[in-house]
């Protein structure tokens, strides 16, 4: 029954502006204390017991470790894809469902036999070939060039006036160095010239094939033969087709030395370990050479799953919530399950989007639309989420954040400072946009008090965390990024011991409610992130 007011002693006036200038002043507090408790409720609906639930089905034995384009990565996405249907998510229009696809090959070599100067070697023994790298071919030559490190940049040069066309050039891995940069870029980064770049170049001289040498082959050629059992699968990349470079065999140091002899063979390993020029050689491999490989090819492909809720005012405009789902897959019956990596980053997606979408049910649905992505292919190469922003369904333009989340569900066993039970590392918010990093210290602070560590975010950081999740391939477009991290590169990285059991679901909790509030932030403020600062080169 409803209160009754008389109003028979009552005389009714319409309020003064005074008036209505106090009722708005003191409704314009709740009005944000309503705004902070939005953020709050439903960051509180992000909880550790749904993060175990999801992380057991997606790092269990079912899976198989969830390899790129195998069976277990296909029944991730299923799973993804049903819970983004299931939190009621849209799929982008120019999907059928929430999965795009994209395209893969998967290389078999069917023989290959290389023959110089009468002595034949044996494949996986003598040498080795990486599929994805070969093309069809049976080249015959009567010399070998050599090419130093196989360089010809700006500030360095080992071809000269070299002819190459239709020969085997030979070149060495790595790159001269003077104080630690490079002598050919001027660069302070590893890896300016990969082996890949300089095959690359070498079909641009025009060379027929390469053989490569690299001093630390014995060492490592058990691992690349125990990666050439594996499932071969390969990204065709627009800028690097397999027709774009040539084939290349790594030969083990015995070979090398035959080629130029073990005194000049080591006075050259002497030189490339002190970063030496090496243009200075040039000696005369006048040795009748046989190369030749055959290989199959089969198309196939892999996908990202994404789905999104629409904003409001600021539709048009977009938040991006990602983590990859694919990992190792298996070796024989060995699953690597990848509880943490990127499990963790999988299941956090999906329950951002869960609290997202339930704000939205009850009226506090995102200003800007908000996109969850779980890619595959970071675990090759970044592939998900380098054919996403090169293909984007969203325009990056209008992108005004991705935040990346791989492997928060573990403690760093390396950091010796602060409380490792209560941190994050927090990689690239001093990029790109001046308004990141103020943005994020001041969401934490006023909600979570994790400690925020910036390792990772050293220009000189010996990992290259930066430019090794999927959130670079934003960065390289001009989005601005975020990425959170736990830092666990031991002992269970890449381990098939990376389980459910080991990850600390208390501050997972916590990492993932910060993650999702400054998305909140980000959602919701008046204007898109600023695009101010340069992005750091590789």
């Amino acid at each position: 029954m409803k209160n009754k007011v008389s109003l028979q002693t009552t005389r009714y006036r319409f309020p003064t502006v005074n008036c209505l200038l106090l009722i708005a002043n003191c409704l314009l507090p709740i009005a944000l204390f309503a705004q902070i408790d939005n953020a709050q409720k439903y960051a509180s609906d992000i909880t550790r017991s749904d993060f175990k639930k999801h992380l057991s089905i997606i790092a269990s034995a079912q899976m198989e470790g969830r390899e790129t384009a195998m069976p277990g990565q296909k029944k991730a996405a299923a799973y993804i894809e049903s819970q983004f249907k299931q939190i009621g998510l849209k799929h982008p229009s120019q999907l059928i469902g929430y999965q795009q696809s994209y395209p893969l090959f998967k290389d078999t070599l069917l023989s290959s036999s290389l023959e110089i100067s009468k002595k034949k070697y044996v494949l996986s023994k003598d040498y080795f070939l990486i599929p994805g790298n070969l093309l069809k071919q049976n080249i015959k030559t009567k010399e070998l060039i050599f090419v130093g490190y196989g360089i010809d940049d700006k500030n360095y040069d080992d071809y000269g006036a070299k002819d190459v066309k239709g020969k085997i050039v030979v070149f060495f891995t790595g790159e001269p160095k003077v104080n630690g940069r490079s002598l050919s870029t001027g660069l302070g980064r590893n890896a300016q010239w990969s082996t890949n770049k300089k095959v690359i170049l070498a079909k641009q001289k025009g060379a027929a094939a390469a053989i490569v040498i690299n001093p630390s082959m014995d060492t490592i050629s058990r691992m690349i033969l125990e990666n050439t059992r594996r499932t071969n699968i390969y990204f065709p990349r627009p800028v690097t087709r397999e027709t774009d470079k040539v084939t290349y065999a790594a030969v083990v140091n015995r070979v090398a030395k035959n080629i130029f002899g073990e005194s000049v063979f080591n006075e050259m390993v002497k030189k490339t370990k002190a970063a030496e020029p090496l243009n200075t050689f040039n000696p005369q491999l006048n040795f009748k050479t046989k190369f030749e490989c055959k290989k199959k090819q089969i198309s196939f492909s892999s996908t990202n799953v994404i789905g999104y809720i629409e904003g409001t005012d600021k539709k048009d405009e977009y938040v991006f919530l990602t983590g990859h789902y694919d990992h190792l897959g298996k070796r024989d019956t060995v699953i690597y399950y990848g509880a943490d990596d990127d499990g963790s980053g999988t299941v956090s997606v999906i329950e951002m989007a869960q609290a997202f979408a339930k704000a939205k049910a009850e009226g506090h649905g995102p200003r800007r639309t908000v996109v969850f992505m779980t890619v595959s292919g970071e675990e090759k190469g970044l592939w998900g989420s380098e054919y996403y922003t090169d293909h984007p369904l969203f325009p990056l333009e209008k992108t005004t954040v991705d935040l990346n989340t791989d492997m928060v569900g573990r403690i760093d066993p390396d950091r010796k400072v602060g409380d490792s039970t209560n941190y994050v590392y927090v990689v690239g918010d001093d990029k790109l946009s001046s308004d990141l990093k103020p943005i994020s210290i001041s969401i934490n602070k006023k909600y979570v008090n994790l400690e925020l560590d910036y390792k990772y975010n050293d220009p000189n950081d010996r990992e290259r965390i930066y430019y090794r999740s999927d959130h670079y391939n934003f960065a390289r477009k001009g989005v601005p990024i975020i990425f959170y991290y736990d830092g666990m590169l031991r002992p269970d990285y890449h381990r098939p011991t990376d389980t459910v059991d080991k990850i600390n679901f208390n501050l997972m909790e916590k990492r993932v409610r910060l993650i999702f509030l400054t998305a909140w932030e980000m959602a919701n403020r008046e204007n898109m992130l600023k695009r101010d600062i340069s992005l750091p080169a590789l």
